[in-house]
């Protein structure tokens, strides 16, 4: 195992354990090595704006930060658990599924003066009020989720951070560890709704989908300098899996691939949710060190890079991918 920066990370360090007890799922060494035969000579861009689109990009950069952060408070759960269909809404006759169309309609209720940004809105806003915001093909799901989400996180951004996320960015170090001051350290530990950790036998995991991937977004946006982007994991999501198990990076045990097949909801902080989890975050971490192996010094990637080009190329597809009741992804 390589013992590049990310193997040392926290997320990374805790998720260990579970791929080494896995009974469900399983990371194929040679199915990795395999991939990154060919990966390793794609282009791999470092993406930009990803949590703003599709928002013409904001020239205060003290909003475009209030409005990542918004965006990733509620970036979950966009397909109905009882139907599989997902929430979309078409804009000039284009349809913008799941966090893009959840995005143009924090973009319109923002230009007719709907204050999301204010974290005293934040704080009192409605189940109804949300709903009027978000509509789209479905009624979104996890209303009454997403509504106690964002009347915690106002609580927090008014009792600390005069209502506003920028403040709260500019008052920690500018990197995810810092002895407790950095970025996620401190993301995780003052709101709540970003602390996403499961218990795994009495193993503590730490996952922090949603907390690194804000903080993935505010650097690739130009708005925060990351200074320790080699500690990142990739984020632990339903589409990311799918992309490794279609390339026979990860395999299921035969009863877990059924129920995902059939539809069945996976169990939040089931054994098998953990160990899908877990052994995305391991099998990315070693896909990107092969990949780096074969690529020269100034053209190796971190995690999150290989992180987003399975996201975006299998986005889309039409296999299956897990189903799991959470507001962690």
């Amino acid at each position: 195992m390589s013992h590049v920066a990310h193997w040392h990370s926290p997320v990374l360090r805790s998720v260990r354990p579970v791929v080494e007890r896995s009974r469900h799922v399983s990371v194929s060494a040679a199915a990795v090595e395999s991939v990154a035969s060919w990966l390793a000579y794609e282009e791999l861009p470092f993406p930009r704006n990803l949590s703003t689109a599709p928002y013409d990009r904001d020239e205060d950069p003290d909003r475009a930060i209030d409005l990542i952060m918004l965006v990733s408070c509620l970036n979950f759960a966009f397909t109905d658990f009882d139907t599989g269909e997902k929430f979309v809404v078409e804009r000039d006759g284009v349809p913008l599924v799941d966090t893009d169309g959840m995005s143009a309609c924090i973009h319109d209720a923002l230009a007719d003066g709907v204050p999301l940004l204010d974290g005293s809105y934040l704080a009192q806003v409605s189940r109804d009020d949300l709903d009027r915001i978000f509509r789209g093909s479905i009624t979104m799901p996890l209303l009454d989720e997403r509504t106690r989400i964002l009347n915690d996180v106002g609580r927090v951004l008014v009792d600390h951070y005069a209502g506003r996320f920028h403040r709260f960015v500019a008052d920690c170090a500018p990197a995810m560890y810092a002895e407790g001051d950095g970025l996620l350290e401190r993301l995780v530990a003052e709101f709540p709704r970003f602390d996403d950790v499961a218990d795994y036998h009495g193993h503590r995991v730490l996952f922090y989908k949603l907390a690194q991937l804000a903080l993935w977004s505010l650097h690739g946006a130009g708005l925060v300098a990351i200074a320790d982007l080699d500690r990142m994991s990739a984020f632990a999501d339903y589409i990311v899996p799918v992309a490794l198990r279609v390339m026979g990076i990860l395999d299921y045990a035969p009863q877990l691939e059924q129920a995902i097949t059939d539809g069945e909801l996976i169990e939040r902080d089931s054994d098998q949710e953990i160990e899908i989890r877990a052994n995305t975050l391991h099998a990315t971490a070693l896909l990107a060190d092969a990949v780096n192996a074969r690529r020269p010094e100034h053209l190796r990637v971190v995690i999150p890079q290989i992180d987003f080009r399975l996201w975006k190329h299998y986005h889309p597809t039409f296999w299956p991918h897990h189903l799991t009741v959470t507001t962690m992804y």
